[in-house]
Order: structure tokens, then C-alpha cells, then sequence
């Protein structure tokens, strides 16, 4: 019995001195001949705690001490804790949970947020069980605490850790690529803008060639300033540039929004925790010094971030901590007023898209019903992660949705943008595989779910870079395209071929409404335009001296997406030169005006009034279905509808005008080409184009 105990006693003797030990940097505990390295391990602690103390936004520049220390000493809890606390706020984040677990056997009682921060570390590396254990020991430390505020903060945590297995358990099919050397560096990108055809790109970063290129002494880093790039001919990234000094000055500057042509941005001007937006514009070429976008916008003592535009650019969303909001950060609305040329009190957008914790980086998308942003307050993953909601008939928008793994990550994801035709997307994220600290990605949507032909369909996503092998999986899958429609293309002289700059007019033809003006831009002569689905517009590009030219673009609810690239060659007011009237409209085999028509009408008889001398001939064409007898007559009778409600509306003399009906004599397209065209689509638009009202001077 004696020697059984004896045994016992060795046994546990022999366990507990292969056990590491928690060993101070105390002199007692290093021989004579380590004195010198441990005064230095302590120098490099002393200097690692001088960051540590400043917060934890610069916590990973005290890696390196502290790193140079636990050289010398491995089995310090204290500095094991440090040193995993830190690369949780690195970019190597799951380096820190064997720090941390180290810590905590050496000492389970090394610092009270120690269960906290294995919560994070697990959190960080998906594995989300192990780390609800850790943040219910946290929940149970604080239980006599009283710090309520910290126990909803923990139960928020468990709770998004419970939603996030869900989310990795079913994944979004995408591709997640990083833009690469031309956009990122190893310094901080973030928060990309671009215009609707993806042509243009605007971001922030802390790199060190800005015009901020002094360091911010709250975090060591580089003032922030806006970049831009733009795709070459083969679609491809350049090398990004600073903007002048119009946008980017010495202190903090960041992208806040940009207009869907391009030509507007929002800007973030902030310093010590406050901040305002303001606005630049491109004109001929330059973008205008950045002003305040007004004070009812931006408040005295507030925090106003990012800010984006409707699709016809009279409303704006923008995200502020102004008081009257349900949390922290919320997002507003703003409607122009075309009377006092300002943006109106804004309105909060409710407790259906804003929580009681932050809600960023919001962006509406060009279909003019989908806004995206960043929140920490809706169920995700952990950190801020990206939602959409969309506004329904009622005009109330619906609960958001969390744009799933792996886009959301247990990491801070935030400013989101989405492609006009909801293929790509463009975010900046924390991902190990980036260039530096915080990178720009392009996301890749792939649509719903294939159908395996064998065991073994990728479980995650598909990478652009080592795509999934194409014999595991059905070839196609259609992606859910937004019902949205781009108009891209330049204004031009129809003789010297010249940029002309221009004002582009888009008309709700069903209401007789002006939707929006726009110009285009006068250096290059390009314009951009977005047209949500479910409309009829009525397109007028219209500048001194020149006839305007209109368009007419009828857009179903369920068009899907499509690219309209057009230039529109504008032509002098002189005799001889013709255009076609696309927005004026008559009943199947009728000859009475729709009420449609007026706009473009009256568009005219201004035309008219502000040439006095000219005389014209208004012509009715037809398309050749039919026989050429009806089509003569019908085309006739059309076209003195028009010459009529000219007279009548506009008190012109009748000798200004001529009418004619050249039924089907003059097809833009004819019966052969048209049945050549594969698309029912594509045939009925011929048909279309043919059945026109023109307009000529004829003195």
C-alpha cells in the first residue's frame, strides 16, 4: 500500500514538473548568464506596452516587441495573452488563438478577458461551437459584474455565432478575387465606388504617395486619400492615381459615394471622430473643388460618413449618428429641392433597416430599388457584414438580408457596391491573401446551386484562379440578373464628329413627368444612364444650335438586364438636316395622338419658337405590314396629327409647315433583313424603327 502511494506522489511529481510553467521576466527566474537577454526582452516589453496602452487600433505594431521578447521567453501568460490579443487586430488573426491558448495554461487566471478573447480567436477561425464555450465562461464571469451593456454585447456574440454556422452551411456560389497590385498595395484600401458600366473606380487608401502622406498620430498610419483607376481596352484595371488637391488635402479624405455616370463623388472630410460629406463635380474635364453638401446633411457635432444617389439623383441616403436615430450610426434619406437647390430635412429610415448598434457604407443600386450596407447590428457572422433590402409597392422596405458566406465573414466586411447587373460586386475585407492590411476584392456572383453530375460539388466557392474542373458540374446556371437597363455611349457633331456637351432629359412617358436631367461629360462627350425596369422613357439630348435628338426605350418589368451603347450624333439647325420623333405615339392602326406624345411635341414647338424663320416637314413612315395603300394613308394622316396639334398648341402660321406619308417607301430595315434576325426581340424593334415620325427642315 505504501509503495502504491509512493508511486502516486512520483507520478504527479514527474506531471507537474513536465508541465510548462508560467515564467515571469523577473530576475529570479533567469540564471546570471541571461541577464543581458533579459534586460532586452524587457526593453522590447516596455516599448511593445507603450502601443499596447494607446488602444487596439495599434496594437498590431506592438507585435514585433513583444514577438522579439516571447524569442527569449516562451512561457510568459502575460506576454502570451499580449501577444494574442494583438494579432487579433492584425491581419493574421488566426495566428492568435495559439498565443491564447498558451496563456491560458499557463495561467487560466492570466487577465479577466481571456475566455473573450478565445471566443474571438475561434469566432475567427469558423470554429464557432468552440467559440460560444468561450463567450458563455466570459457571460458567467460578468454575471456579478452588473455591466449589462457587456452581457447584451455577449449574447449578441453567441447569437451571430449561431447564425453564421448557418451561413457557412449554405454558401453563396461565388468568386472572391483580389483586384490585384494595380489597385491594392500593402497599405489599406477600402470603400470602392464605381460609376454603372464599371468603367471607373474610386476608393481610399493609406498608401504613402498621396497628398496625405503625413501620419495620423491617433494610429501611426497615413493620412487617408482618394484614388481612382479605369479600365483599358481589354477591360482591365490601371494603375491607380491620387486625385488633386480639388479632392485630396494633407489631412483625412475618404470616398464617401459616386454618382452612377461618374461625374459626382461624395467625400468623407473627418478629423478626431467628426466628419462631413462633401461633393465634387466634374466639369470639362476637372473636378470642381469639394464643397459642404449643406448643413442639413451635415451636422455641427455629428459624424456623417458614407452618402449615395438615387438613380435620377434626387434622392440621398447617407449614414450619420445625428440624434433621433435608433443606434449608433443610421441611415437617412434626403430628397432634392429643385426651389431652394438643396437637399431637404432628412428622414430616418426606420427601425426595419436601422438597429440600436451601426449601420454603414450604405449603397443604392442603379434599379432604383435595392439599397446594400454594412451593419454589426443584424444577425451575421461577426463584425460588420453586408446587407440588401429591397423597397417594396407599398413603398416599405423590406426586413434585410445578409448577402451570405463567404462575402460576410467573422471579420469586418463593409462597403459594399454592386454591379449594375448584379453579376459582380466590389467590397474591401480582411483576407489573408490580400496585398496588405485591408484590400479591395471583386465578387463574381455564379447563381443558384448546380446540379453535381458526380459526388464531390465544391462545397465553398469557386475561385477565378483555380476554378472548380468543369466535368464535376452542369455547364450553366443562370444568375439572377437585376431588372435594369444601361445606356452608354458619346454625344457628338454629326459633322466633325467632335464631343458636344449636352443636357440629357429622361421623361416618365407614362405620367409626362421629367424623371431627371443629366449632362454628359464635355471633355470626352460620354454619357451613362441608368433605367430601372417597369417604365417607359422618353430620352431628349438637347444644346444650343444643335436639333435635339430623342430616344425611346420601353423597359418591362421583367426586362432582365440589358446594355444599350449608342452614339448620338447631334445635328445643326440648317436647312436640309432631319431627325426622327421616337417619342411620339399613336393606337394600332389609328392616327390620333396618345396623350404620351405631348412632351416631345412641345419640345418641339419650343424648338420652333426659338427659330422663328424656319419652315418644316413633318413625314409619317410606316412599316411594310399591310398593304402599301393603308400604309400611305395611315402614314399621312399621322403626320398631319402632328402638324395640327403644332398650330394649335403653338400659334404658328400653317405656311411653317408641310406634311407628308411616305407609308412603307422609305423602311430603315427592310421585310428580308428583318426575317434574318433570329430574335423575336430583335425583329419587332426593326419593325419598330421603321413606323416613324420625322421631323426636316425644308427653309
Amino acid at each position: 500500500m505504501r509503495f502504491k502511494f509512493f508511486t502516486i506522489i512520483i507520478f504527479l511529481l514527474i506531471a507537474f514538473l513536465s508541465k510548462a510553467q508560467d515564467i515571469p521576466f523577473e530576475k529570479s527566474f533567469f540564471s546570471k548568464d541571461k541577464r543581458d537577454g533579459l534586460k532586452e526582452a524587457q526593453k522590447n516589453i516596455k516599448e511593445g506596452d507603450l502601443i499596447y496602452e494607446l488602444g487596439s487600433s495599434l496594437w498590431p505594431r506592438a507585435i514585433k516587441h513583444y514577438q522579439k521578447a516571447n524569442d527569449f521567453n516562451p512561457n510568459s501568460s502575460e506576454l502570451n495573452f499580449k501577444l494574442g490579443s494583438c494579432f487579433l487586430y492584425s491581419l493574421q488573426k488566426s495566428v492568435a488563438l495559439e498565443y491564447l491558448q498558451k496563456s491560458y495554461r499557463l495561467n487560466p487566471s492570466v487577465d479577466p478577458k481571456i475566455h473573450y478573447f478565445l471566443g474571438k480567436s475561434f469566432q475567427y477561425r469558423y470554429e464557432f461551437d468552440n467559440a460560444i464555450k468561450e463567450f458563455e465562461k466570459h457571460k458567467r464571469i460578468l454575471l456579478n459584474s452588473g455591466d449589462q451593456e457587456k452581457m447584451i454585447e455577449l449574447s449578441k456574440m453567441i447569437a451571430d455565432c449561431r447564425f453564421a454556422k448557418k451561413l457557412v452551411a449554405n454558401p453563396v456560389r461565388v468568386w472572391i478575387d483580389n483586384l490585384g497590385p494595380k489597385i491594392n498595395t500593402k497599405y489599406p484600401e477600402y470603400s470602392p465606388m464605381i460609376n454603372a458600366d464599371e468603367s471607373m473606380i474610386i476608393f481610399t487608401t493609406r498608401r504613402a504617395s498621396g497628398i496625405g502622406d503625413e501620419v495620423d498620430v491617433e494610429d501611426l498610419g497615413f493620412m487617408e486619400d482618394i484614388f481612382s483607376s479605369y479600365k483599358d481596352e481589354d477591360g482591365n484595371w490601371v494603375k491607380s492615381i491620387g486625385f488633386d488637391e480639388n479632392i485630396n488635402t494633407k489631412s483625412h479624405d475618404a470616398t464617401s459615394g459616386l454618382s452612377n455616370d461618374g461625374r459626382t463623388i461624395f467625400i468623407y472630410y473627418g478629423h478626431k471622430g467628426m466628419g462631413d460629406i462633401y461633393v465634387s463635380q466634374k466639369i470639362d474635364g476637372k473636378w470642381t473643388k469639394a464643397k459642404s453638401i449643406g448643413k442639413k446633411i451635415n451636422g455641427k457635432n455629428t459624424h456623417e460618413t458614407s452618402a449615395c444617389l438615387s438613380f435620377d439623383g434626387k434622392k440621398l441616403y447617407f449614414s450619420s449618428n445625428r440624434e433621433g436615430g435608433y443606434g449608433k450610426h443610421d441611415i437617412w434619406e434626403s430628397s432634392w429641392d429643385d426651389q431652394k437647390m438643396e437637399w431637404g430635412e432628412p428622414t430616418n429610415m426606420g427601425p426595419i433597416i436601422n438597429t440600436k448598434y451601426d449601420e454603414r457604407g450604405v449603397y443604392k443600386h442603379p434599379d432604383g430599388k435595392t439599397i446594400y450596407f454594412s451593419s454589426n447590428g443584424h444577425p451575421g457572422m461577426g463584425g460588420y457584414d453586408i446587407f440588401y433590402s429591397s423597397v417594396q409597392s407599398n413603398g416599405i422596405w423590406k426586413k434585410p438580408t445578409n448577402i451570405g458566406y463567404p462575402i460576410s465573414t467573422p471579420d469586418d466586411d463593409v462597403h459594399f457596391v454592386m454591379s449594375a447587373s448584379g453579376k459582380k460586386g466590389y467590397y474591401s475585407s480582411f483576407r489573408e491573401d490580400g496585398e496588405g492590411e485591408k484590400d479591395i476584392y471583386i465578387i463574381t456572383f455564379l447563381g443558384p446551386k448546380k446540379i453535381p453530375l458526380l459526388n464531390g460539388e465544391d462545397n465553398l466557392l469557386a475561385s477565378s484562379i483555380a476554378p472548380v474542373e468543369q466535368d464535376l458540374i452542369q455547364p450553366k446556371v443562370k444568375v439572377n440578373l437585376k431588372n435594369l437597363s444601361i445606356l452608354k455611349g458619346l454625344i457628338l457633331d454629326s459633322e466633325t464628329k467632335i464631343p458636344v456637351a449636352s443636357a440629357i432629359e429622361l421623361i416618365d412617358n407614362g405620367s409626362q413627368s421629367l424623371v431627371s436631367e443629366f449632362s454628359n461629360d464635355s471633355e470626352n462627350g460620354k454619357y451613362i444612364l441608368s433605367l430601372p425596369a417597369g417604365k417607359n422613357y422618353g430620352i431628349a439630348v438637347k444644346s444650343d444650335e444643335y436639333l435635339f435628338h430623342s430616344e425611346n426605350f420601353d423597359i418591362p418589368e421583367s426586362a432582365g438586364f440589358r446594355t444599350y451603347e449608342k452614339i448620338i450624333y447631334l445635328k445643326k439647325i440648317k436647312k436640309g438636316e432631319s431627325i426622327v420623333l421616337r417619342n411620339i405615339f399613336f393606337d394600332l392602326d389609328k392616327y390620333s395622338l396618345k396623350p404620351e406624345s405631348e412632351t416631345e411635341l412641345n419640345r418641339l414647338i419650343k424648338l420652333l419658337k426659338q427659330n422663328p424663320n424656319i419652315r418644316i416637314e413633318i413625314s409619317g413612315h410606316t412599316d411594310a405590314r399591310g398593304s402599301s395603300k393603308y400604309n400611305q394613308i395611315l402614314s399621312e394622316n399621322r403626320s398631319k396629327s402632328v402638324v395640327d396639334y403644332l398650330i394649335s398648341k403653338g400659334g404658328f402660321q400653317n405656311q411653317r409647315f408641310e406634311y407628308k406619308g411616305y407609308g412603307e417607301q422609305q423602311l430603315i430595315y427592310s421585310d428580308e433583313a428583318i426575317s434574318q434576325m433570329t430574335l423575336e426581340i430583335d425583329k419587332e424593334e426593326a419593325h419598330s424603327l421603321n413606323r416613324r415620325t420625322e421631323f426636316k427642315i425644308i427653309e
